[in-house]
């Protein structure tokens, strides 16, 4: 089986302009806020066939940084095993300041794009609702 894009993470200035501008592009509602960042997405939440987007504080993004991660979910397996596949294929652990206890693990692809493999396992996408 394979992992699940669940969210898009994007650092910005100012989460509540960005989120009022994707809302009205995409016609999502606001999900959810945690520590100023705010979780946009579908009326239906998170975990349906569209990823949510989390608009993530950052005083001064850096513009030579990516400002965009990919965070997923494992299908079929639970977390420890999923990181242990991914491991596998080439991903990496990367280091951006996390304390150890956070309940997600940041990687890197082989070419060094971070992205976070989350805890929670979601249904596969059913075969007729996938792109």
């Amino acid at each position: 089986m394979a992992c699940r894009l669940s969210e898009l993470v994007l650092e910005c200035r100012d989460p509540a302009a960005l989120a009022r501008f994707w809302c009205e592009v995409l016609d999502y509602v606001v999900l959810d806020e945690d520590h100023g960042a705010l979780e946009i997405g579908p009326r239906s939440g998170f975990g349906g066939p569209q990823p949510t987007i989390i608009l993530s504080p950052h005083p001064d993004p850096e513009p030579a940084k990516p400002r965009l991660h990919l965070d997923v979910n494992p299908t079929d397996r639970d977390q420890d095993a999923e990181l242990e596949r991914l491991l596998a294929l080439g991903a990496r652990p990367a280091d951006v300041g996390q304390t150890g206890d956070e309940p997600w693990h940041v990687l890197a692809d082989p070419e060094g794009n971070e992205f976070c493999l989350l805890r929670r396992r979601l249904d596969p996408l059913p075969v007729d609702a996938a792109p």
